[in-house]
């Protein structure tokens, strides 16, 4: 069974009404969004998500909404890993927190542009060449290992500030922002504003993270509409998500383990459904692996919520023992003689 034309075509419109009128609510109500309005927004959004899960299951069956469930969960996973960079560059740029919603929606449209992209790219390959699937489980593992290694995490910096370094290179930039403007005024000349290289930044960011997550995600499922689908609403949520965490973001410590674990998973299961379905002539004589097993979709949403559920659990449960200890206890003073 088919997932009906008219649902598809009814899904997408109501989306992009979604988005406009988030997009819209950013640009004409600038302002911090209180804890109980983040909380309000995400439980909406997860309602949304799990809403169109159901309806998905009347109108077409349930391999397809469960295919959607773990996809969305999978997409969500990964997109909090991006939250920890939008703090760094947040951070890096000194943004004005009254500014921050406007620069996650503008971070946000173009995450979608680029999966957009990325999604199509990725189904044609497909359609065309199905031993990427190898290529996509070895490129996820390797990312599942970098994920895992402590000194892979100086490597996002590095290209920030590389990126940064370019764009001053080439076009004049003010040191001070003027709202969320990308153009302002100084001594009679029009110069760009510092929003101009966060938003450069964000969408290399986004660039890193689609590489990752579109290949992913096409573990779960070639059907490009479910695909497109999760990674929407695992990114329409994610401006509120930030402020609703805000500085427990720096207690999940163990959350980048919990990822590596999901990727490599994923990686894995890639690679056996690309043996799978083998048609590589130097692999058995171009003929499909019989013992290479089809990972089923409720063992992939089990994994995901069991890796980001103990990596949660787990960063909290040291950062409490850590707060009781106090600084002295963490960091002892040496003895003295």
């Amino acid at each position: 069974m088919n997932i009906p034309v008219w649902f598809e075509i009814t899904a997408m419109v109501v989306l992009v009404l979604v988005l406009i009128g988030d997009l819209l609510l950013v640009r004409l109500r600038p302002h911090i969004p209180s804890t109980k309005e983040s909380t309000l927004w995400v439980v909406f959004y997860v309602g949304l998500a799990l809403v169109f899960a159901g309806v998905l299951f009347f109108v077409a069956d349930a391999h397809f909404a469960a295919e959607f469930l773990t996809g969305w969960a999978l997409e969500y996973s990964l997109s909090i890993d991006n939250l920890f960079v939008f703090v760094l560059i947040m951070a890096q740029f000194s943004v004005p927190r009254r500014l921050q919603q406007q620069v996650l929606m503008v971070g946000i449209l173009i995450a979608i542009v680029l999966r957009g992209i990325f999604i199509l790219a990725g189904v044609a390959i497909i359609e065309n060449f199905s031993p990427i699937f190898y290529l996509f489980g070895a490129f996820l593992i390797w990312t599942a290992i970098k994920q895992a290694m402590p000194e892979g995490d100086d490597e996002e910096p590095k290209r920030e500030n590389f990126v940064v370094r370019m764009l001053r290179r080439r076009i004049d930039i003010s040191d001070e922002f003027d709202g969320s403007k990308l153009r302002t005024v100084v001594d009679g000349k029009r110069i760009w504003t510092p929003m101009i290289m966060v938003f450069v930044v964000i969408g290399v960011t986004d660039l890193m993270f689609a590489i990752d997550s579109i290949p992913a995600i096409f573990s779960i499922t070639q059907n490009s509409f479910l695909v497109f689908t999760a990674n929407i609403f695992a990114l329409m949520g994610l401006r509120q998500l930030y402020f609703l965490l805000g500085d427990l973001l720096d207690r999940l410590r163990y959350l980048h383990y919990g990822i590596a674990v999901i990727l490599g998973f994923i990686g894995v299961k890639l690679v056996l459904h690309a043996m799978h379905v083998n048609e590589l002539p130097f692999i058995n004589g171009g003929q499909p692996i019989a013992w290479a097993p089809d990972v089923p979709i409720w063992l992939s949403l089990t994994v995901i919520v069991a890796a980001m559920g103990v990596a949660t659990v787990a960063s909290l449960i040291a950062s409490s023992r850590d707060r009781r200890r106090g600084p002295d206890q963490l960091h002892p003073s040496p003895p003295t003689h």
